[in-house]
């Protein structure tokens, strides 16, 4: 089986910082058609508007929480590449969650954001996969990866809502997998730790000592850069993975193999 991606459509959200434009860039050198969407405007014209002309390369700014921006999303890549065969899910929101306090809303806004997106925006994606794959007979007609945490098994108190969030997704990512098997359509996700994303870099500011806590408690002893991610997702979208289908794989560096109350994941 072949890892190219050349040719493929994928559409990549949380396209404009980290983890998510790291996944675009490789994909878009990769030879894939790419749809990089993110809520953040200005970021993505800063890193992609100088390649508005690409062919092969376009951008989509909105609120992906909104049904209609995301049927506005699919009708754009459309429009623009005639199909879709990638769906990769990589728009995450961190936030800390006080237990105790009946004000915190932050696990209902984890969910939508993490959850729920991802959710809606694949049902999407399916349903566009399954309407072009109807003169297809045979071989997978799409793969959707979506990008979960370690902290789906591995929490801290003040993490509970993105815990909850990651544990949603990988339950999801499963359900869907099943759901979708028939269909020819695979669903997976990578679940990171130890990866510089957007939020860990922002977090590492605020929390100097967390980046020696971090490699510590890392058997591999250091943070991965983005890049390291990206090559576990295009395995997971390639027909290299096409008899995968609702597994979950783990990115970082061995940390989830330590005993969760020594190696806390940030």
């Amino acid at each position: 089986m072949s890892f190219s991606i050349k040719g493929k459509t994928a559409i990549v959200t949380g396209a404009a910082n980290g983890i998510g434009l790291s996944i675009a860039r490789q994909f878009a050198d990769r030879g894939a058609n790419v749809m990089c969407a993110d809520m953040d405007e200005r970021k993505l014209s800063e890193e992609w508007g100088a390649e508005k002309d690409d062919a092969t390369l376009r951008y989509f700014a909105g609120d992906l929480r909104q049904r209609l921006t995301i049927a506005n999303l699919v009708s754009a890549t459309i429009d623009a590449f005639d199909r879709v065969d990638i769906l990769v899910n990589a728009s995450r929101q961190v936030m800390p969650t006080d237990a105790l306090d009946v004000e915190d809303n932050s696990v209902s806004v984890l969910l939508e954001q993490n959850l729920m997106t991802a959710l809606q925006l694949s049902q999407q994606v399916a349903r566009r996969m399954i309407k072009q794959g109807a003169d297809q007979p045979e071989g997978q007609l799409g793969a959707i990866v979506n990008l979960s945490s370690i902290v789906s098994r591995h929490t801290r108190p003040e993490l509970m809502g993105y815990s909850i969030a990651s544990a949603a997704l990988d339950q999801m990512t499963r359900s869907m997998a099943l759901a979708l098997a028939p269909e020819r359509i695979r669903v997976n996700a990578v679940a990171f730790g130890s990866v510089m994303s957007a939020s860990l870099k922002s977090s590492l500011v605020d929390h100097s000592d967390w980046r020696e806590d971090i490699r510590t408690h890392t058997p591999l002893g250091r943070i991965a850069g983005p890049t390291e991610l990206v090559e576990a997702v295009q395995f997971l979208a390639a027909e290299s993975s096409a008899f995968m289908t609702g597994e979950i794989i783990t990115v970082d560096g061995g940390r989830s193999l330590l005993d969760p109350v020594l190696a806390p994941a940030h």
